[in-house]
Parts: structure tokens; C-alpha cells; sequence
């Protein structure tokens, strides 16, 4: 039987823990495809009627899409998990009870683009930004690549209580010089078997393979960075994604739409850098028929790549956004249209989206494409406590994109408080051990 590199690495790893199937074996890559899969409680049984919770959320306007679920509710923690949502959740269950009556309270948020490795070029520290952001989950969009990937591994994702996950750059060298000059214009740096070799040897924590198509990025070697990126994608493994960025894509579009497989992310769906998805007004058939076969269409926000002029007539001709990112980095944020996600999100209700679309975009959508956490994106019972909560502020607010068109929205997402692993950010810890 012919395996892939990464399919290797995964078998051989279970077979060194135990007696364990090779329908296990290959879970990192099924949960991708299949979303991450139900959680299941541990610790704890939620119907005893006598479960002592570590904290109470009370009083929330919930909103959870995963479940369909939208009203007033206590939610209850136990282990780090979600142990109740209930009507009420008695005072004298609750170790802590912090009452958010009148707030937004959502999943935590996921981000599929973002760059939160302060130590990699344009990267953000995720954890200081959650106060602004209520993202408990984020993707780094190809920060390294297989020369850089340690920097990523052992000082961003060890050291941060956000969870972090991450596209590997085709680029050896990811995005080590920022936001120039561009990294694909030395086609050597894009090094297929060095970049699936990181890819296979992580399927804990890497989605898949990065690539920027840009005509500035990429200079005279076109479509070829992609091209690389897909084989390495496939060498890697099963479910292994691409995230390819498009700005003003060299030569013609379709032919770069017509490449990405179905599962991979067009991130920068609706960028007005030149040469995208709407021409003339008019959606793409190239960009249409990609959504239409699976391709995930992503915001990616940024400092350059958000354009309303382009969002509208996609959003009005078939190609609305599967996921709503941020591409929060150091420039990006200090921009006019300023990408937090909570920000971009409203955006979106300006654009008429439903409240219940835009967190399903922000939360449950991107945590299935990640794939490797039971529960995430939602507040079933088992999942990750892992909690936004926002105001939901109504009356007239003005929104600018990236290309300085401006939009008039009547709500806005203001974030207030957030949870992670059933620890509140901001406030400290209470004393150990607890009294039960």
C-alpha cells in the first residue's frame, strides 16, 4: 500500500502508543474532514442534580447557531467544559457567577486568518488582543514556513492561552519579511517536500499549505507558487487544505479558481486590490463555480483586502462568505477599516446578513474546517467552555473598507468579556483548591 508522508507519520505514531485501529490512526486527518466530530463531558456527569459548577454565565441573550439555539440562559462550566445551559442554574451551584443580563453571548470566536506570532514578521500576541477581539480560536495564515516553523511551534503556540492552529507558508522562509518584498518571487524558496514534511509531522496543529498570489508577491513565476502548494498539500496528506490569497492575481483569475479543489480557502474572496472575483460588477463564473464545488470562500479582511463594491454584487450573485476572518496583523490593525473580528462581523449585519449568520460564520463554520477539536464553535454540552460575549449595540454606526467606500449599519458588535477554557480573561484565578 502506497502511503503518504503524512499518513506514515500519523500510522507509525499510533502504532508506538499501543493497540490502536487504523480508522484511529488517521483521526487528525477524518476530524478535518468531518468537523471535529460531538463532544463528549468528561469528569463529570451533566445530569446529576447535584453538580457544582467552577462558573456561571447568567442572564446571556445566548446565541449558539450549532444548535439553532437563541435565548435566555445561565450557562454552567465544570472541567473546562460546557456542563449546562439551563433557563436557571441555582445560585448556590455556582463556585462563580458573573451575571452578563443584557449582553451577546456566543461561542467564543474562531478566526481562520489571522497572524498572532509577534515573533514572525507583521505577528500580533493573540492573547493581548482578546480583550478586543473575543477570539478564543485562531488560525496563523502561513506566519512560517518549514524553515520558521519552530518559532511558530515552540514560542506562539506553547505560549499562548489562545488556541492557536495554522496553514504552513509554501515559502520556506513563511512570512519573515513582512509584508515585503514578496516571498514567491525566488520560486527555490518554494520547497514542496520541505513544506508536506511539516505539514504531516503537525497534524495536531497545521490545517494545510499557505500560498500569496499577488502579482507583486509572485512576480514572473505566475500561478507556479500554487501549483506547488497543492502538491505539497497532497503529499502531506488526506483532508490537507490550501489557503491561497489572492490580491491582484497575475494573468487571468479563472485560471487561478480553477485550481483550488474543493475544501480549500480563497481567502481575500472579496479583495478590490485589481484583478478579482466581481469584474464589471459582474461575479466571476470561475469564482461561482468554485464556491459551488466546495472551494470555502473567506473574508480575510486585513488592511487592503475587504471592498464593498466587490462583497455586494458576490454576496448578491451566489458567492456569500462560508467564513468571516480578520487578517488581524501589525499594519492591519492600524488601519481605517480597522479588522477586528467583532468589527467585521458588523460589517456584515450592515450588508444584511442575520446575527444568526454572521456568528455562524465566525464561529461554528471555521471550527469544522478546523476539524480537530470536538465542540468547538459551539456551547453544547462537553464542548470547550470557550465563550464570547459582546454587546449587541443598536443605532447608526458608520463602516469604511479597505478601499475607503463607506457603509451606514444600524448594530454593532462590541466585545465585553471572554472566556477560554472556562477562565475569564482579565479577571484573575480563583484560589485552588475549590470548596465543593
Amino acid at each position: 500500500m502506497d502511503l503518504s508522508r503524512r499518513d506514515f507519520i500519523v500510522s507509525s505514531s499510533a502504532a508506538a502508543a499501543g493497540a490502536v485501529s487504523p480508522a484511529q490512526a488517521q483521526a487528525p486527518v477524518q476530524l478535518a474532514q468531518a468537523g471535529g466530530g460531538a463532544p463528549s463531558p468528561r469528569g463529570f456527569d451533566p445530569a446529576d442534580p447535584a453538580l457544582k459548577y467552577e462558573l456561571v454565565i447568567a442572564n446571556g441573550d445566548v446565541l449558539d447557531p450549532s444548535q439553532k439555539l437563541r435565548g435566555k440562559r445561565d450557562i454552567g462550566i465544570r472541567y473546562g467544559q460546557i456542563a449546562a445551559i439551563a433557563p436557571s442554574i441555582p445560585a448556590d451551584r455556582a463556585v462563580q457567577r458573573i451575571d452578563v443580563a443584557g449582553k451577546l453571548v456566543t461561542p467564543g470566536l474562531v478566526d481562520l486568518h489571522t497572524h498572532l506570532c509577534p515573533h514572525l514578521g507583521l505577528g500580533l500576541p493573540a492573547d493581548e488582543l482578546v480583550g478586543i477581539t473575543c477570539t478564543t480560536t485562531a488560525v496563523s495564515a502561513g506566519d512560517a514556513g518549514w524553515h520558521t516553523w519552530g518559532v511558530f511551534r515552540h514560542l506562539a503556540l506553547a505560549n499562548s492561552r489562545t488556541r492557536l492552529f495554522s496553514f504552513v507558508h509554501i515559502a520556506s522562509i513563511g512570512l519573515a519579511g513582512g509584508l515585503a518584498p514578496g516571498e514567491m518571487l525566488n520560486i527555490e524558496y518554494a520547497n514542496v517536500d520541505g513544506c508536506a514534511k511539516v505539514v504531516a509531522e503537525n497534524p495536531d496543529t497545521v490545517l494545510g499549505v499557505k500560498v500569496r498570489i499577488t502579482d507583486s508577491v509572485v512576480g514572473q513565476n505566475g500561478l507556479e507558487p500554487l501549483r506547488r502548494a497543492i502538491r505539497a498539500a497532497e503529499m502531506a496528506g488526506k483532508g490537507v487544505r490550501v489557503m491561497c490569497h489572492i490580491g491582484a492575481a497575475p494573468g487571468n483569475l479563472a485560471d487561478l479558481l480553477n485550481l483550488l479543489r474543493p475544501g480549500d480557502v480563497l481567502t481575500h474572496a472579496y479583495s478590490g486590490a485589481g484583478n478579482n472575483t466581481v469584474q464589471n460588477g459582474q461575479l466571476l463564473p470561475a469564482a461561482r463555480a468554485a464556491k459551488q464545488r466546495g472551494v470555502i470562500i473567506d473574508v480575510g479582511h486585513g488592511g487592503g483586502s475587504f471592498d464593498f463594491t466587490v462583497c455586494e454584487p458576490a454576496m448578491q450573485q451566489g458567492m456569500p462568505p462560508d467564513t468571516i476572518s480578520s487578517d488581524i496583523h501589525s499594519v492591519s490593525i492600524n488601519t481605517p477599516g480597522y479588522p477586528t473580528l467583532p468589527w467585521v462581523m458588523s460589517k456584515f449585519l450592515a450588508l444584511g446578513m442575520s446575527l444568526e449568520d454572521v456568528v455562524a460564520r465566525a464561529t461554528v463554520e471555521p471550527a469544522k474546517i478546523i476539524g480537530r477539536v470536538p465542540g468547538l464553535g459551539t456551547l453544547q454540552v462537553g464542548a470547550p467552555a470557550d465563550l464570547a460575549i459582546m454587546e449587541l449595540v443598536s443605532g447608526p454606526v458608520e463602516f469604511v473598507d479597505t478601499r475607503n467606500n463607506k457603509r451606514t449599519g444600524q448594530q454593532k458588535l462590541m466585545p465585553y468579556l471572554t472566556i477560554r477554557g472556562g477562565r475569564p480573561f482579565g479577571r484573575p484565578p480563583l484560589p485552588t483548591p475549590f470548596v465543593y
